[in-house]
């Protein structure tokens, strides 16, 4: 059982990123928005638990790169494509995928580095969430916005700056 803990915790991450896909499609977008927020929390222990267990893998790691990949990545783009850039035809769409596309090379780049204590980019997690975030602001700010807004998440995604981990 404690050989599973933190991959159970990366699956659950994965289970509400998916459920965040599912219920963006069926318009629940403040579900959605949920379940983003509790894959964030997820994420946020599943390293942690595989430390304090001495259970850190390679399995694990690439797991957590493919559920990140869901959760904070297709999900938020995802939602915020529907939400407030379908209005925009190709452009919009190209926006959501750029960014889903920066986030898995931020996730590969991580996942061939070595460890070192510092993030290169800005962690898909952080990207996803505050794009997530922006869902309550959506009313406030112009559509047009979000068309500035995704491309600056992505490059910052794929920058070589560097951020120390807490």
């Amino acid at each position: 059982m404690k050989s599973h803990a933190a991959n159970f915790i990366t699956i659950s991450n994965m289970s509400f990123g998916g459920a965040a896909i599912m219920a963006t499609l069926h318009e629940y977008y403040s579900y959605s928005v949920l379940f983003i927020f509790i894959a964030a929390l997820l994420d946020r222990y599943d390293g942690k638990v595989a430390r304090a267990l001495g259970q850190v893998s390679e399995l694990g790691k690439q797991l957590d790169s493919m559920s990140d990949i869901i959760s904070f990545g297709v999900a938020p783009a995802l939602l915020m494509y529907e939400v407030v850039l379908v209005d925009f035809g190709f452009a919009g769409m190209m926006m959501a995928v750029l960014f889903i596309v920066c986030g898995a090379m931020r996730l590969a780049r991580f996942n061939i580095s070595e460890a070192n204590g510092y993030f290169t980019g800005l962690p898909i997690t952080a990207a996803g969430t505050f794009l997530t975030l922006t869902y309550f602001a959506a009313n406030t700010f112009h559509p047009a916005f979000y068309l500035f807004l995704f491309p600056i998440l992505a490059l910052l995604m794929i920058s070589t700056f560097t951020l120390k981990k807490v």
